[in-house]
């Protein structure tokens, strides 16, 4: 049952419970190389709870805040014979790599071992030391093969170059290979090295945990608390001060008039029952039937510009990395997407139709802590993947822990910071203008909880979420025809920058294709797209 074993401190993966340390030892420093060329921190984790062992180092790039965690275990299998414990000492440990030929500005030297695990258990975790001795081999515990999963390199932590490309040897974080709402791999959030001088090194070389327990959800809030934790962090979305076209509620947009499209029977669009109760329901995304505005022009234009104070967004509550994390995914519909406008180096230019598509979804997605239920990062989607941003890199507003977010002019992008981002190559590309105003969705005033699949939360999901086909009609406009209107409009000197632009953009760019709702999305079900 869900909430039980929610922010107790400990989950239990069945026969082998583990802990979230953020307290540590610093073992060595490097400062330079990595991100920025401002070099890495290793770390062992320190005040670990009596009869809980180490599985593991940690590191993190000193060009960001500090904010590492690190999981800790301890074996609490029934059947405690030699053979079915959950942890063992391992073996020996072999040198991965040392620090003392390395040029770079360091404190002291730095050395990195791999435990050799027993037979039919795995190691979780690299061990660094400042001295060439072996760590002792009561240092780390390895785990029964049965409690690991598979793991992969994540994002870029230390390199001997500025960047991973220029590096024979790299290290990253780590995270379980596959994720999802399914998935019961369960990161250590230790470090994966990949050394291309070594032929016997790979980034797969360590595992990650497995959460066997996971069918329960013990781990996982009740509804309560799922409450309380969206409460606690509801980001503010910052609208642009120019912005024209707004969110709204679902059942708005319904209510004022969209309609419902039939392939075949185009010239009879039925009008949408509340909630979408007539939508269909199920099945697959197979062009059968789309959505669509109003077909009164007056009608159109007002529903195309939404109606933020009917705003409301809708949340999906998901299991994550083993069910050691929660994840609310927080939708947010807009009627329309607006029109694009291209930066050709100094030069703005507007893209008439370019851009603009019906029905636009949106979303944020805070990761929070099992353990202890820290806000520990952040998920901004931008077009067709997005940003996952730790917690104290966050902007957050007005001393509160809800952090915000900006959504660009026109196309709804959500990101982290206000200013220009530019989709394309270069300087050229189309603008993402995001910035702070009087205009904003505070996403804690009026949500609903729409999906909590296997949770048990009791949770009826809306007729609308299991429409599976497209919220808007395949082709708004002719791109063809549109490109030549920007193209017959700008003089020579920039045509050749348009031509790069056109062919480098995305087709999601020039609505092409009606676009789809949450449960379409890879997300839904799987973990975010960065």
């Amino acid at each position: 049952m869900t909430g039980g074993g929610f922010a107790s401190d400990y989950i239990d993966l069945g026969g082998l419970q583990v802990h979230q340390i953020s307290t540590f030892n610093k073992v060595w420093t490097v400062y330079g190389g990595g991100p920025d060329d401002l070099g890495a921190t290793f770390y062992e984790p320190s005040q670990i709870p009596d009869g809980f062992f180490m599985l593991g180092s940690y590191s993190q790039p000193n060009n960001q805040p500090f904010f590492g965690w690190i999981l800790v275990a301890k074996d609490t299998s029934t059947d405690q014979s030699s053979s079915n414990e959950t942890l063992k000492k391992p073996t020996d440990y072999t040198l991965i790599w040392s620090s003392e030929s390395l040029k770079t500005s360091q404190d002291g030297h730095g050395y990195i071992w791999l435990p050799v695990a027993p037979d039919g258990y795995r190691a979780v975790g690299y061990v660094v030391t400042a001295t060439p001795d072996k760590p002792s081999l009561d240092k780390v515990r390895c785990v029964i093969s049965e409690l690991t999963d598979e793991c992969e390199a994540e994002n870029w932590i230390w390199g001997e170059g500025k960047t991973s490309s220029d590096s024979d040897f790299n290290v990253y974080s780590s995270r379980p290979s596959v994720r999802g709402i399914q998935a019961q791999g369960v990161g250590v959030n230790t470090f994966i090295v990949e050394n291309e001088s070594d032929d016997n090194s790979s980034s797969t070389t360590i595992a990650c945990l497995k959460n066997n327990n996971f069918s329960n959800f013990s781990s996982m809030p009740n509804m309560q608390q799922v409450e309380a934790l969206f409460q606690a962090y509801s980001p503010r979305i910052f609208l642009h001060p120019k912005e024209n076209y707004f969110p709204s509620s679902v059942n708005w947009y319904f209510e004022n008039g969209a309609l419902l499209y039939t392939k075949g029977e185009e010239p009879n669009p039925v009008a949408i029952q509340y909630n979408g109760a007539n939508l269909p329901q199920g099945e697959s995304n197979d062009g059968a039937y789309w959505l669509d505005l109003p077909v009164d022009k007056n009608a159109k234009e007002r529903v195309k510009k939404g109606d933020l104070q009917s705003a409301e967004v809708y949340l999906q509550i998901k299991p994550m990395l083993g069910a050691t994390f929660t994840d609310i995914a927080i939708w947010i519909f807009y009627p329309f997407n607006g029109p694009g406008t291209a930066k050709l180096g100094l030069i703005d230019i507007p893209l008439g139709r370019i851009g603009e598509h019906i029905g636009d979804w949106e979303h944020l997605t805070l990761r929070i802590s099992n353990f202890n239920v820290i806000l520990y990062k952040v998920y901004f989607s931008e077009h067709s993947k997005g940003i996952w941003v730790d917690a104290p890199l966050l902007e957050f507003h007005d001393g509160t822990n809800k952090p915000v977010a900006y959504s660009a002019l026109s196309g709804h992008p959500n990101y982290p910071k206000p200013g220009l981002v530019l989709q394309g190559a270069g300087d050229v590309g189309i603008r993402n203008d995001a910035a702070k105003s009087d205009k904003f969705l505070d996403t804690g005033a009026k949500y609903s909880i729409v999906s909590a699949e296997n949770l048990g939360l009791g949770i009826v999901e809306p007729p609308w979420l299991n429409y599976l086909r497209k919220w808007g009609p395949d082709i708004v406009y002719e791109t063809g025809v549109e490109v030549q209107k920007v193209e017959g409009s700008l003089p020579e000197n920039l045509k050749s920058a348009f031509a790069r632009l056109v062919n480098i953009l995305p087709k999601e760019v020039y609505g092409e294709e009606g676009p789809t709702g949450p449960k379409v999305k890879g997300s839904w079900s799987g973990d975010e797209r960065s």
